[in-house]
C-alpha cells in the first residue's frame, strides 16, 4: 500500500514537502485524517520489515529447510527429518507427527540434548480450534491456549495436544538413523553441523513455515 499525499482529500503537500489540512476540516475530520496517516505508514513500516525479515520455510515434500530474507534465499539445508509418523495438519500428544501450519520460534536453548533446540509456539489457536470442534480438547484447553496467544505468552504444553516440539539437531542420537530414517517425535532435525550453521539466523519470533 501506498500513500499519496498528494491524491488524498485530507492534505495539502506545500513547498518542500511541508503538511497542511486541507480545506475547513472539521475536528472529527481531522483526527480521522491522522489516524489514516498513521495507519498508511505503520503499514508502510510493516511492508518494510516484511521485506527485511529473515524466515523458515520447511518443505515436507523436498525434506529441506530453507532460510530466507524476504524472497531472498539465504541457505537450504537437505535431508531434514520429521516425526517418526510424518506430518499432518492436526497432531496429539505421542502420535510422532509433525505439524504442519506457520509458527514462530519461542524459546532457544543453545545446549540441549540434541545440541541446539529453537522451540516452536505449538499448538496454536487454529489447532485448538480443530481439536475443540473435533472434540479432542476440552473447552477450558481451549480456551487456556487462546489466552496464552492473547498475551504474548508461549502455549500450555501439558494438553492433549501435545508440545515441546521444534527445530533441533542429532546431539545424543545416532547420526546414521538421522540419514535414513524419520525418527523425532514430532519436531524438524537437522545433522549436527546443519543445526550449527542454522544457529546464527535464529531469532526470537522468527517465522517458521512447515509445508
Amino acid at each position: 500500500m501506498i500513500f499519496d499525499m498528494k491524491r488524498t482529500n485530507c492534505f495539502s503537500v506545500g513547498m518542500g514537502g511541508s503538511l497542511s489540512f486541507r480545506g475547513r476540516a472539521s475536528g472529527s475530520e481531522r483526527i480521522g485524517c491522522f489516524f489514516s496517516l498513521l495507519l498508511s505508514v505503520a503499514l508502510l513500516q510493516g511492508a518494510a520489515r516484511a521485506e527485511a525479515e529473515s524466515w523458515i520455510l520447511v518443505d515436507t515434500k523436498t525434506r529441506t529447510l530453507s532460510v530466507f530474507r524476504g524472497e531472498t534465499l539465504l541457505r537450504r539445508f537437505d535431508n531434514v527429518a520429521f516425526g517418526r509418523n510424518g506430518y499432518a495438519e492436526d497432531r496429539v500428544r505421542g502420535d510422532g507427527r509433525t505439524p504442519l501450519g506457520t509458527f514462530e520460534i519461542n524459546r532457544i536453548h543453545r545446549s540441549s540434548r540434541f545440541l541446539r533446540f529453537f522451540g516452536i509456539d505449538y499448538p496454536r489457536p487454529e489447532h485448538a480450534q480443530r481439536a475443540f470442534a473435533a472434540g479432542l480438547i476440552d473447552a477450558e484447553d481451549y480456551a487456556r491456549i487462546v489466552w496464552a496467544f492473547s498475551q504474548n505468552l508461549a502455549p500450555p504444553q501439558d494438553t492433549p495436544l501435545g508440545g515441546q516440539l521444534g527445530i533441533h539437531g542429532v546431539g545424543r542420537g545416532d547420526p546414521r538413523i538421522h540419514e535414513v530414517f524419520d525418527w523425532t517425535q514430532g519436531c524438524i532435525a537437522l545433522s549436527d553441523r546443519q543445526v550449527e550453521r542454522l544457529s546464527k539466523w535464529i531469532h526470537l519470533g522468527m517465522r517458521v513455515e512447515v509445508r
